[in-house]
């Protein structure tokens, strides 16, 4: 190939960022364009991740420094499946990765679960993250509140629900958020998770977060906090397990404190059964379960019903389907081998691959996806020789579509532009960022309109 290869890959988060990395540190020549439905970088980081987080938030750093290489180019504001589609891309490039994510909430089937005030962990984080097509409003009318899960995004979205809203200021909440939190409510939450604590998914750090909150009191409730030798064989063998249960331990242990405006209490061995309510939720119905001793739970007959007023459910992500792209919905994945993608009957298609949540399935940290963008690189680049010539491979073809489509992109300069903007906005409060809530306006600052 006398030209450089050229790819795009669909979704600018974490995944497609290091797919991106992968083909720049690659011996072959490339060109790789980074389309992303939002009028800015960087996906899950931007709208996925709590603003307390400075940690994760740190990624951007490092993402930074690949989207800035000049062998790539992003193009914001450019929604796959409404202003391009795959005969667009496969037209225009020698491959197309799709690194989509997972946005969606996965459903929890039980009575009352659709109740008003009953709400899905991602439209919240969405909420409080500041992203483009969530509500601008969000009601924290009631003073007891549920959070269902056991994982990471549970315990976000619980720290957030108890929060001192001033204590987010530091961080580039938008205005709306911290009004909305200001105004919150709520006096209890209550973490229900289906096992025991050796069995939760919570990290260390992301636990101990929990703790560093004025004026909330954590409350481990010792009714489920139980270790059966699955869980003590954990305990020995995994420094993370280890960890995660010698500080719920040491919370349990703990004298209460009684003076705070706030608590967030931890439940183990409750499975989630019912909400309840007629025009809105008024309850919560939990199923006492216990350990049969090989890390599993079983229902015990008991149960227990607490007066909540809103539920939030952290049961998992879920991945959207793709226009012109077979998908499985059982695993919310697209069919893939290594990456590369599969039709209907099990071949692959030429010249289209996959990698991050949307193929693996929403499951482990950040940094996992450089496993997958390894995987998926390699495979595009043992299949050049065979992958089939587009019809117009010139990196300005691309950009003349969207314009004569109407399609308001924006670049990489552009998000410049936004940063800046949106640092500015903060430095006038003494804070980092205030981050730019409107979709219409991001693009009006990027395209310097």
């Amino acid at each position: 190939m006398t030209r450089p290869l050229r790819v795009a890959i669909v979704g600018a988060g974490p995944a497609g960022v290091y797919a991106a990395d992968v083909l720049t540190k690659s011996e072959t020549a490339v060109e790789i364009d980074l389309l992303d439905r939002m009028p800015a970088p960087y996906g899950l980081i931007r709208y996925g991740v709590a603003p307390d987080h400075p940690r994760i938030k740190g990624i951007v750093s490092a993402l930074h420094r690949v989207v800035e290489k000049p062998e790539i180019r992003f193009l914001g504001h450019v929604d796959y499946g409404v202003d391009v589609k795959l005969d667009d891309l496969r037209r225009h490039y020698d491959a197309v990765v799709f690194a989509t994510g997972a946005t969606k909430d996965r459903p929890l089937d039980i009575p009352g679960i659709d109740l008003p005030h009953s709400y899905g962990a991602a439209d919240f984080v969405s909420w409080y993250d500041g992203h483009p097509d969530a509500p601008r409003d969000w009601t924290l009318d009631g003073e007891q509140v549920a959070v269902i899960g056991a994982g990471n995004v549970a315990l976000d979205v619980a720290r957030v629900l108890a929060k001192q809203a001033d204590d987010l200021l530091r961080t580039e909440i938008p205005d709306n958020v911290h009004r909305g939190l200001a105004d919150s409510k709520v006096t209890d939450v209550h973490l229900f998770a289906r096992r025991g604590p050796a069995q939760a998914k919570f990290t260390p750090l992301e636990l101990r977060e929990l703790d560093h909150q004025d004026g909330v009191e954590i409350i481990v409730h010792p009714e489920g906090f139980e270790l059966d030798e699955a869980s003590e064989e954990a305990v020995r063998t995994n420094n993370q397990v280890k960890t995660v249960v010698k500080t719920l331990q040491d919370w349990a242990l703990r004298d209460p404190k009684h003076d705070t405006p706030r608590r967030l209490h931890l439940h183990f061995l409750r499975a989630p059964v019912e909400v309840l309510g007629t025009d809105r939720v008024e309850g919560f119905t939990v199923e006492v379960m216990e350990l049969t001793g090989d890390g599993g739970v079983r229902g015990t007959g008991e149960y227990e019903t607490y007066p909540v007023q809103q539920v939030y459910r952290a049961v998992g992500y879920l991945s959207s389907p793709l226009a012109g792209i077979p998908f499985d919905h059982a695993s919310g994945t697209v069919p893939n081998e290594g990456g590369r993608v599969l039709d209907l009957d099990g071949q692959h298609i030429p010249g289209v691959y996959t990698t991050g949540w949307i193929k693996r399935g929403p499951v482990g940290l950040i940094g996992h996806t450089k496993g997958d963008a390894l995987e998926t690189i390699g495979n595009l680049l043992a299949d050049v020789e065979s992958l089939p010539e587009p019809e117009e491979p010139s990196s300005d073809s691309v950009l003349r579509l969207l314009e004569e489509r109407g399609v308001e992109c924006t670049t990489w300069e552009g998000w410049g532009r936004l940063d800046a903007h949106e640092r500015a906005l903060g430095e006038a409060q003494g804070r980092e960022r205030i981050k730019v809530v409107p979709r219409e306006e991001m693009v009006r600052i990027s395209r310097a309109e």
